[in-house]
């Protein structure tokens, strides 16, 4: 069966347009706000937030992050091949600044277990919030829930849902794969 698109391009901006100034409400002052995008899809979304944030609305340099959470997920000694992690690039601290986690899916909440455990090793946030662009609800192994969400989609188990940013693809686009 053939992918089902569920964003299309034109969709995603508009999404990613809103977040952005859902984000400058919730923060009028961003010097004291860490984005951080978790590795390895986050980052695209951190990267297209980071572009509207600084340049079409003008809010000059926003502090931001690139965390690898490989090794602090519960499941990673459970894979046949062995994981090879992504570089962190987290150059700041956290330390009594607001911190939004941003991620492409959430989807059982793991992730985002992971990436809390791996943020105290740069110190102590005042807050964390959570952004995604996809929430798949009803679908939670944890009792996380984002404070931005771009969509919510309602999945079958075993459905994927995938995001392609045009970064390394040919147009964003976010779509579900059914389970066959």
């Amino acid at each position: 069966m053939s992918p089902k698109i569920l964003l299309s391009t034109k969709k995603i901006d508009i999404i990613l347009k809103r977040l952005a100034c859902q984000l400058i409400e919730k923060y009028p002052d961003f010097s004291k706000v860490v984005l951080v995008g978790l590795q390895p899809r986050g980052i695209y979304l951190l990267d297209r937030l980071l572009d509207l944030l600084e340049v079409d609305y003008a809010l000059g340099k926003v502090i931001s992050g690139k965390l690898d959470i490989t090794f602090f997920r519960d499941d990673f000694r459970r894979f046949d091949k062995t994981l090879s992690a992504s570089s962190s690039q987290m150059e700041v601290t956290i330390e009594g600044k607001s911190v939004v986690l941003i991620d492409d899916v959430l989807f059982t909440g793991r992730s985002i277990r992971a990436a809390l455990t791996s943020l105290d090793n740069y110190g102590r946030p005042l807050d964390i919030q959570l952004l995604v662009l996809i929430d798949r609800r009803f679908s939670r192994h944890l009792p996380i829930q984002p404070d931005f969400v771009g969509a919510q989609v309602d999945a079958f188990e075993g459905d994927r849902v995938r995001v392609h940013w045009k970064d390394n693809k040919q147009d964003d686009i976010v779509f579900i794969e059914k389970n066959s």
